[in-house]
């Protein structure tokens, strides 16, 4: 059933060019589980075949994604933890995924809302904790450009580099996410070694 709805949204928006772009990745970002690899990986071939233009494809997939993050921290912020598992579950957000991706950046902090952009099945639902956290905007807006942007890249070079190959497509796109799991790791390192840091410095 999720397979025919995403093949006729990709049908009715895709004709719509660059905003059709932007509006697949709102939904992406947001509450609607709609994978971004249909959107940005076919843009990469299309840029490949000259008939888009790579900055054009970039950034309406990110200022997408920021308009999904958006409204699902504006959501979180004006109705609250009860509100979204009460009718989260009609948009397929378990009350287990709500409490998961809360308890991610509660453990993370605020760049979670960064590296959580670049984790599947987490960067869709990672504004709702920072919402409820009520979280700074402007850095809010900043992490989530930064983590959308890079997921875009890498989307966008796939299709441009090997769209046209779906079996070359599968393997890379394979190394491509142990990649970023890894570049995770080591971030994540930084950040808490620089924690233990700064909490170091301020008891002397």
């Amino acid at each position: 059933m999720l397979e025919v709805i995403i093949n006729y949204i990709v049908e009715t928006v895709g004709t719509l060019g660059y905003l059709g772009i932007f509006i697949m990745m709102f939904l992406e970002s947001s509450f609607f589980p709609f994978p971004s690899e249909v959107v940005m990986i076919p843009a990469g071939y299309l840029v490949y075949k000259n008939e888009m233009s790579l900055v054009l494809v970039l950034l309406c997939g990110i200022l997408g994604s920021l308009a999904g993050a958006l409204f699902n921290y504006f959501l979180a912020i004006k109705y609250g933890r009860a509100f979204l598992i009460k009718y989260g579950k009609y948009f397929f957000i378990s009350e287990e995924t709500i409490y998961k991706v809360e308890y991610f950046f509660k453990e993370h902090g605020h760049i979670s809302t960064f590296s959580g952009r670049l984790i599947p099945a987490v960067r869709q639902y990672i504004s709702f904790p920072a919402g409820l956290a009520k979280m700074d905007l402007k850095t809010f807006s900043l992490y989530t450009i930064f983590g959308a942007g890079i997921w875009a890249i890498i989307l966008t070079a796939l299709g441009y580099f090997i769209g046209g190959n779906e079996q070359l497509l599968k393997e890379y796109l394979h190394y491509i996410l142990i990649a970023i799991f890894l570049f995770l790791i080591v971030l994540g390192y930084f950040y808490i070694k620089r924690r233990k840091n700064e909490s170091n410095s301020n008891r002397i």
